[in-house]
């Protein structure tokens, strides 16, 4: 596993901490804690993207930075949405990115009887109630954000009767939607979260994790501040959209006999460019066939992006690059994209891989002769060694890399009568076009000069274009996925019927690759020398490669979003 690596410099001692950090330091400083508890709380209903990747950073990061814990938590009360395959696929992810939440695994569902019993002491206090009401009825009760809601017809129920009606509802005497229970705050509140929020309602449905043993559920602003309680707590970090459930937090907690009482913080969500962060909108994606699935190369998902060839310390050197803000901005893809690569730069072999072949055909080099050329396999990494690339009579270059004619005097690539540097081998020279009866060029008939081998020759004379190449005879079949943003559009809404990159994903079924990735596995990253990074898809077998593009080697998102 790729693991978050130890900060040897304290918190204290970094000069720009985070509003966040500052608060945590702060409560240390004044004893107000003595160990840091965060938690990670996701909703088993989706798979986690990029998003979800910045809390994870925030959370295991800053209990890993102050020597306390962090909790997985699952909040699983919607049964209608959740399923075992997201709680797996949301483990796999945490570790991946390199954190680990030890013996501190929970469930919202473990305190499915306590909750109920705190429902119990708010309905006992007066504090809360059970509303009949139809759920229009109760909008229309509701208010306004300029207009005061009304008190519902049930409000003043008497305790004892709410305390039966509670008990009957559990107990499943009742209709879904028939009751629900709510907290009794204010319905005259300018925060339309205070006027009188629902804390339970009735839905027969099959948990994934309790079965069939409950009939009511509470909702997630009643279990929320109660699990975090319950778990000590001490930062429950949030997003800003909660920014206004922070009062029913506070009140929860205020108004239940519990000892520990946690401090919600709101930090702004990310938003980047080219992408939707709706679990919705991604599900949306998935059950309309647009995608893959959750883990297609396109998706801001985690396992999309695992799949597609980006790294957990890219991840998470991007997520602490952007940093942590009380205000909501748009984040360029190109950031995340500048991490990705330059991890790779440093991480991933190089190879050779022609992704539209044209074949070659050295006219003076002996018939059936192979040689064998060193190639060093990653020039940041002088411990990464080198490896053997066979070189024979024919050849493949990409079709890009010759023109019959040179369009201008800056054209170095091979052209008729032109020379060129094979990567690792030889000077090689066109001497001619073979063409089809259409008139396309087919084949190159070409000499090398043999007193070039490693690049250079005796008279001196140097070329300023090199090319990247496979041995025909030894090259492997390759599929090749060039992968785009899945939005044509900067800011995507997620309409998806004018918003969908149609250019996504561009497929080339007749790559060559080098022999050399025969040995490669799922998941394995390389740089395709001139072209880009690319993964080894999961799809791969043994006579048919596979392979993701990860980035290409320039930022070339960013000078179209320039153009636009």
């Amino acid at each position: 596993m790729d693991t978050a690596p130890a900060d040897a410099t304290s918190p204290a001692e970094k000069a720009n901490l985070d509003f966040i950090r500052e608060i945590v330091e702060d409560d240390l400083r004044t004893g107000k804690h003595q160990t840091i508890v965060t938690r990670f709380p996701p909703e088993p209903n989706g798979y986690l993207h990029i998003g979800h990747a910045k809390s994870i950073c925030l959370n295991f990061g800053i209990a890993q930075e102050y020597g306390g814990r962090c909790h997985l938590r699952f909040d699983d009360t919607n049964p209608t949405k959740e399923e075992t395959e997201y709680v797996d696929s949301i483990q796999e992810d945490v570790k991946w990115l390199g954190f680990d939440w030890g013996e501190n695994l929970f469930y919202a569902s473990d305190y499915y009887e306590k909750l109920y019993g705190f429902a119990v002491e708010l309905i006992s206090k007066g504090l809360a109630y059970v509303d009949s009401l139809s759920p229009e009825d109760m909008r229309e009760y509701r208010g306004t954000p300029t207009e005061p809601g009304r008190n519902s017809p049930y409000r003043d129920r008497s305790i004892a009767e709410n305390l039966d009606l509670f008990k009957r509802m559990r107990e499943g005497e009742f209709a879904d939607g028939a009751h629900i229970l709510r907290a009794k705050i204010d319905m005259a509140s300018p925060n339309l979260t205070m006027r009188d929020p629902a804390l339970y309602r009735i839905r027969r449905a099959h948990h994934h994790r309790t079965g069939d043993a409950w009939l009511i559920y509470p909702m997630y602003d009643f279990a929320h501040p109660i699990s975090d309680a319950l778990e000590g707590i001490t930062h429950s970090i949030c997003t800003l959209e909660f920014e206004d459930h922070r009062p029913l937090y506070d009140w929860t907690i205020a108004n239940i006999t519990i000892a520990a009482h946690p401090r919600q913080i709101e930090f702004a969500r990310l938003n980047m460019t080219y992408t939707v962060m709706s679990k919705r909108k991604l599900l949306q994606l998935v059950n309309e066939n647009l995608v893959s699935g959750w883990d297609d190369p396109r998706m801001p998902t985690i396992s999309g992006m695992r799949r597609r060839g980006y790294t957990p310390k890219a991840l998470r050197d991007f997520a602490a690059a952007i940093g942590v803000t009380k205000a909501n901005g748009i984040v360029e893809l190109s950031l995340l994209e500048h991490y990705v690569r330059n991890d790779l730069n440093f991480v991933a072999p190089r190879v050779m891989v022609v992704n539209r072949p044209l074949k070659v055909v050295i006219t003076n080099y002996p018939e059936g002769q192979v040689e064998h050329f060193d190639a060093e396999n990653n020039p940041e990494d002088p411990a990464a060694g080198t490896r053997q690339v066979p070189f024979s009579r024919e050849l493949f270059i990409e079709q890009d890399d010759f023109q019959e004619v040179p369009p201008n005097k800056k054209y170095f690539r091979l052209a008729v009568g032109s020379e060129v540097r094979l990567k690792h081998a030889y000077y090689l020279t066109c001497q001619e076009a073979i063409k089809d009866e259409a008139g396309n060029i087919v084949e190159l008939r070409c000499t090398y000069d043999p007193e070039s081998r490693g690049g250079g020759t005796p008279d001196g004379r140097m070329v300023k274009g090199t090319l990247h190449w496979v041995s025909a005879a030894h090259a492997i079949p390759t599929e090749i996925r060039l992968y785009d943003t899945l939005f044509s559009v900067s800011e995507p809404t997620g309409d998806f019927a004018t918003e969908l990159n149609p250019n996504s994903v561009q497929i080339l079924a007749g790559a060559m690759a080098e022999p050399s990735l025969a040995e490669a596995k799922a998941g394995d990253r390389f740089q395709f020398l001139r072209i880009g990074y690319f993964c080894m898809d999961p799809e791969s077998r043994g006579d048919r490669l596979v392979f993701n593009r990860t980035a290409t080697l320039k930022d070339t998102w960013a000078k179209v979003a320039k153009r636009q």
